[in-house]
């Protein structure tokens, strides 16, 4: 099964305002998800992994009422700020929460206890979840 998994951060954190500001990831964490991603890409685990730019960069395209809105970021309604995500093959729920919480504890072990961040883990679709039993 693959999962998403996406780092959240409290728009009030500090991670978030440097993120925001546009500063790049403490080298120190840099090296040590450069490592873990690797291992994790060797094992077959990870799949795909991207960083996002700041909000400011983005656009929300929004439907309603019949027509489309462009807003263009920041977003000041955001409490969160979606910083990344990654692609993982997991045999479960279980154990993509298990790769989530040691993302998690690597942030936590390179950055400090300070560090406050937050990742989603959700299944990705597949037909075959949704299998009715019908035959062609």
């Amino acid at each position: 099964m693959k999962y998403i998994a996406m780092v959240m951060l409290d728009r009030n954190s500090e991670a978030a305002r440097n993120y925001e500001a546009g500063m790049p990831p403490d080298p120190k964490l840099e090296a040590a998800m450069g490592k873990y991603m690797e291992q994790m890409t060797k094992a077959g685990v990870l799949l795909e992994a991207g960083g996002l730019l700041p909000l400011a960069k983005g656009a929300r395209v929004r439907a309603g009422e019949g027509k489309l809105t462009v807003i263009d970021g920041p977003f000041i309604e955001s409490k969160e700020v979606l910083g990344g995500y990654a692609i993982l093959r997991a045999k479960s729920k279980e154990e993509a929460i298990e790769l989530g919480k040691a993302f998690m504890k690597l942030h936590q072990e390179t950055l400090g206890p300070s560090y406050e961040g937050t990742v989603e883990v959700r299944q990705l679709f597949d037909p075959a979840d949704f299998d009715t039993g019908a035959k062609s």
